[in-house]
């Protein structure tokens, strides 16, 4: 039984220390420097104020324009190239753009609008149109599936910065400078195993992930075990060593075992768990109601008008969105530095406000899961171990918004909602699944405990250590692999 292990471990390590070596490598790339995104901050930065003088058409208008026969799953008015653009979405990937002046719909935009969106993103840069594709190395990100295809447009800034124009919409979705399409070569590109997207094994990435990762960490298990049986706790080998082996290479791979051996099994597991393999973390509970019956007849208050009451306000508005908060229209407005207002888009007048009443939201919350009760609510003016902010490049990256309203209830799943006060959305819901999910992948795997991410560069230095030790464990392995290889070679 022993042997059958050695050999099973022994045989596995040759094939998978090269992908260990690669993910412990392009993992620290990944902590300086992410895959490319447009985060939410850049793109409102990079957008006119909105005119209520020069817009708008009609709800009615747009969404006869829209040609649905239901209600959007959302819709925003936001801009390009100058000119307001409304944007429908009826479900993850069916955006529907219209002119928001004239409504008339868009259909496709062409090299030339491509350019001139992305001249008005970043306006006095030389701009030079390069092609159009339905995906590449830097947009690979499925949350881009309703903006396909992509025009790529090169901009000629000092970070060489390289715009994906939507074909469907005109907006900017997608940016990437020199400096993150290099280092991602040998980041997230490989970390994620990115070369096997596209093609004819485009549908087997999951499972190639999945069971890469599966067979890693059982290699990783097998190895602790191989190494605690040979490793002598009492006496010493004739060598004077408590580890049998005398070539270099198999005494540090030993060694190096021992030490980083539990540390390495919990990287390549929690990187298993990212994957949600075979759907372990789903526990089946429903999604709670966030559109509360959306309807155009609740928002009697014409856009136009809406944003002259904000201006009037003193608030700069960058974008709009059309929302429905317990039965009632709202519109929730952005300016350039991220902050919002709210305005009532019922019949009456009516004053812009920074938030509801958490007395309101907690009433609205509670109704969500009924029968089901509120166990616990709490307003959290600090982030908890479920709802925090990463730096913008993480995977997860982004500021959250503060205070948030939590509510945790009785029901079979012991859900958690997030209720942001200044937008009535419901930000986050977790479950007791998801939050198990959360300690096995992203405490085990980026170690994003409060505490230690607000003790930088102690969290530095504590994820260095765990990849290079790691890597040389990985690196080790490829070498005692390779002479084992050539040794049965024939000659």
């Amino acid at each position: 039984m022993k042997r059958t292990l050695y050999l099973l471990h022994r045989w596995l390590g040759v094939v998978l220390c090269l992908f260990m070596a690669m993910w412990f490598f392009s993992g620290v790339v990944m902590m300086y420097v992410g895959y490319p995104k447009l985060t939410q901050a850049e793109r409102l930065a990079a957008l006119p104020a909105l005119d209520g003088g020069r817009c708008c058409a009609s709800l009615q208008q747009w969404l006869r324009a829209a040609g649905h026969n239901g209600a959007p799953t959302a819709l925003r008015l936001t801009s390009v190239a100058g000119r307001p653009l409304a944007l429908l979405n009826y479900g993850k990937a069916d955006v529907v753009a219209l002119d928001g002046a004239s409504g008339r719909r868009v259909d496709s935009v062409d090299a030339a609008a491509a350019l001139a969106a992305a001249r008005a993103f970043m306006p006095g840069v030389p701009a030079a149109y390069q092609d159009l594709v339905a995906e590449d190395a830097f947009s690979h990100s499925r949350n881009l599936d309703g903006q396909r295809p992509l025009h790529r447009v090169q901009m000629g800034d000092a970070e060489s910065t390289r715009l994906y124009v939507s074909a469907r919409t005109g907006e900017v979705v997608r940016d990437a400078s020199v400096n993150e399409r290099g280092w991602n070569w040998v980041g997230s590109w490989l970390h994620w195993l990115y070369p096997l997207r596209g093609g004819i094994v485009e549908r087997f990435w999951n499972d190639i992930v999945v069971y890469t990762a599966l067979a890693a960490t059982a290699l990783s298990l097998l190895g602790m075990l191989v190494g605690l049986w040979r490793w002598r706790f009492s006496g010493r080998f004739r060598s004077g060593s408590r580890s049998p082996y005398r070539a270099p290479w198999m005494r540090w791979h030993h060694l190096l075992g021992l030490v980083f051996g539990t540390l390495v099994v919990t990287f390549i597991f929690s990187g298993l768990m990212s994957m949600n393999p075979f759907k372990v973390l789903d526990s089946g509970a429903p999604k709670v109601a966030q559109r509360h019956d959306w309807d155009a007849a609740h928002f009697t208050l014409p856009a136009g008008q809406a944003l002259q009451l904000l201006a009037d306000s003193g608030f700069e508005v960058r974008e709009l969105e059309w929302r429905v908060v317990d039965g009632a229209g709202y519109y929730l407005a952005a300016d350039g530095q991220g902050r919002t207002r709210l305005l009532a888009a019922g019949a009456g007048p009516a004053l812009p406000f920074k938030a509801f009443g958490i007395a309101a939201m907690r009433a609205l919350g509670g109704a969500m899961l009924a029968p089901h009760q509120v166990t616990q609510a709490s307003v959290l003016g600090e982030y908890d171990n479920y709802y925090y902010g990463r730096v913008a490049h993480t995977m997860t990256g982004g500021q959250k918004r503060l205070p948030v309203l939590r509510l945790k209830f009785d029901d079979p799943h012991a859900t958690w909602l997030y209720i942001d006060p200044a937008s009535g959305a419901v930000v986050k819901q977790v479950d007791a699944h998801q939050r198990v999910g959360r300690w096995l992948f992203s405490l085990l795997h980026s170690w994003d405990w409060t505490p230690l991410l607000a003790s930088r560069p102690w969290w530095d230095l504590w994820m260095i250590a765990i990849s290079v030790g790691g890597m040389l464990i990985s690196v080790s392995g490829i070498v005692i692999g390779w002479r084992r290889l050539r040794m049965r070679m024939p000659r």
